[in-house]
């Protein structure tokens, strides 16, 4: 079995080239055949990914909202319902999936007789990460050709178990990865991040225009309203009042768009904390924050004719 070494990775070395970036052996030859014609006019081709059954993107454009804890808590609670449930860190520059699902320090691993990475365990959820490949404090400094290959081999050289779905956690923005992902992949879905301010929905717009030619699954509004802990009082502190009788912005922006809400997820200290610290409040029995990203699990899995085994 071979071991990528945390330590003797470099994202800047002259070793890497564009045609392999993470710098995975080639000895063992896995291709990819395709009958599609259009391949050899240099024009993309989408399909599954292997041994997966359904693929998700968790997105937004804009950056700070919340995608990797909504990716983080929907995967840990989808997988709490016997779907067997995995989770691909899609962001190089900034992977927030090694602290968020308490695998930090951990290194990736290559599948025996393989150049495949294996995915790491935990909370019943598969993950991979740029974070598994370079040292936790080492920048990657990457131009266009170097992202989208190591995208391609995130996407094609992981070695997933039998998987129900997989939840990509997108980079915010709509450049080079995000673009690789749609021409490649086959998503069956999308589910865009927002926060109730105008700021964050103006980028919420661009998301659903990115990603209108597929299935987006609906919005989840993000830090929608706070409970105070001593009083109980309600406030809506980045959600004005209502426009017309109790639609707010996110709502009225899904009623126009044609999607749904999927969630309205509050700003909750424990949600911080837990993320912080490695234990998901989807894990943590009994907290309402928690059952927000349960029900959001449930509406995705009836979305995708997904069925655990409890």
């Amino acid at each position: 079995m071979w071991i990528i070494a945390k330590r003797l990775f470099s994202t800047t070395s002259a070793l890497r080239s564009h045609a392999n970036p993470l710098g995975l052996p080639t000895r063992i030859n896995t291709p990819h055949p395709s009958t599609n014609p259009n391949i050899t006019k240099g024009l993309p081709q989408r399909r599954t990914i292997p041994n997966v059954k359904k693929v998700i993107a968790v997105y937004s454009a804009k950056g700070g909202v919340g995608k990797s804890t909504t990716s983080v808590n929907l995967a840990t609670s989808l997988a709490a319902k016997g779907i067997r449930s995995g989770i691909l860190d899609a962001d190089l520059f900034g992977p927030s999936i090694p602290l968020m699902m308490n695998l930090v320090g951990q290194e990736a691993l290559l599948a025996p007789n393989s150049n495949h990475l294996q995915p790491l365990v935990n909370y019943g959820v598969e993950c991979m990460s740029m974070g598994f490949l370079v040292d936790q404090d080492q920048a990657v400094v990457w131009r266009g050709m170097m992202v989208m290959k190591a995208i391609q081999q995130l996407l094609w050289q992981v070695k997933w178990s039998d998987l129900d779905v997989l939840v990509i956690d997108m980079p915010p923005g709509t450049g080079d990865t995000q673009i690789s992902i749609l021409q490649q992949v086959a998503l069956d879905g999308a589910v865009i991040v927002s926060t109730p301010q105008d700021v964050a929905l103006a980028d919420a717009k661009k998301g659903i225009t990115l990603f209108s030619k597929m299935d987006i699954l609906g919005l989840v509004e993000n830090m929608s309203f706070f409970t105070c802990p001593n009083c109980k009082h309600e406030s809506h502190i980045f959600n004005p009042a209502p426009i017309s009788g109790n639609q707010n912005r996110v709502s009225a922006l899904a009623a126009k768009l044609g999607v749904s809400v999927l969630a309205n997820v509050p700003l909750d200290p424990a949600v911080c904390e837990a993320a912080d610290s490695g234990k998901l409040v989807s894990v943590v029995a009994g907290t309402q924050t928690g059952q927000v990203y349960v029900a959001l699990a449930d509406q995705i899995a009836k979305k995708l004719g997904l069925q655990g085994n409890q």
